[in-house]
């Protein structure tokens, strides 16, 4: 298969209840290890990469890679661009085949926001790219993006519901209480507000900071509306934590095949648990 735009996957996955989760990989073997669990799962797959990545692995390399996952896959496989802020940027990705992007300029004013969505919807849309955007602001830190506790603000749905109709967007990321990052505790998500905005606006809305959420909690946000789940932080960790584990126990061993088939298993595993606990197994 090739890559796939994210759009239909999503409007899918809303109409039948369920989420399709998307990961953040930093490596080829994060990469292979989603697109394997997808394809052990029968799971409909979304990876994504933040900004930072982007710079550090670059465009083509992540596009090359993202397009051999798919190509031996008998899954959807959508490759999308995280929390992006620069338009230039986002016009290399879309250029260079990326299905998805996210135009985030959730931190400027309503109107601003709306403005810029706009611009990018109006270029995506006819290349059958998925675009996603962000009202209110969730809190926590995303590559250099950091939103403090105290600054971190609700989507309000009335306001989702005038953004969708001045933007086109065809998918909404809205603030409801989660956040980016590793919880200290409870999750204190807004499930209320949820419902409201889900039945203000039709189109996909997308759960951020995805990382840790109880397995209750979030199977309650995907009743409720969110059609696509987002997992970075946990899944870097675990990656890393893994590679942590072996040299810690093999210090002299200095083949990097040798660390890394175990770090891409323990991300494979986690990816198995998160497509299981949205439901989206047997859904490709």
């Amino acid at each position: 298969m090739t890559l796939v735009s994210s759009t239909p996957l999503l409007a899918e996955t809303r109409k039948k209840g369920y989420a399709v989760v998307a990961f953040n990989v930093h490596t080829i073997e994060m990469l292979q290890a989603v697109a394997e669990a997808a394809e052990e799962s029968r799971s409909p797959l979304i990876v994504q990469t933040t900004v930072g990545t982007v710079k550090h692995l670059g465009i083509d390399y992540i596009v090359g890679a993202a397009k051999a996952a798919a190509k031996q896959a008998s899954v959807p496989v959508a490759l999308h661009l995280d929390h992006c802020q620069d338009f230039e940027l986002i016009l290399k990705c879309i250029r260079a085949g990326y299905t998805s992007v996210m135009i985030d300029q959730s931190m400027h004013p309503f109107e601003r926001n709306v403005e810029m969505t706009r611009k990018v919807v109006e270029i995506a849309r006819p290349l059958n790219v998925n675009v996603e955007a962000e009202l209110g602001k969730v809190g926590g830190v995303e590559d250099d993006i950091r939103v403090e506790d105290d600054a971190a603000s609700l989507a309000d749905p009335e306001e989702c519901r005038r953004f969708v109709e001045l933007t086109g967007v065809p998918t909404l990321a809205p603030a409801i209480g989660t956040a980016h990052g590793i919880y200290k505790g409870e999750p204190n998500i807004d499930f209320k507000r949820i419902e409201d905005i889900a039945a203000q606006v039709d189109v996909p809305l997308v759960l951020h900071g995805g990382s840790g959420i109880p397995e209750a909690q979030v199977k309650r946000c995907v009743a409720l509306g969110m059609a696509k789940m987002n997992v970075a932080t946990e899944l870097k960790n675990a990656f890393t934590r893994a590679l942590q584990k072996c040299f810690a126990e093999r210090p002299d061993d200095l083949d990097p095949r040798s660390y890394m088939v175990p770090a891409k298993e323990v991300v494979k595993r986690l990816a198995l648990e998160k497509m299981r606990l949205c439901g989206c197994t047997n859904k490709a």
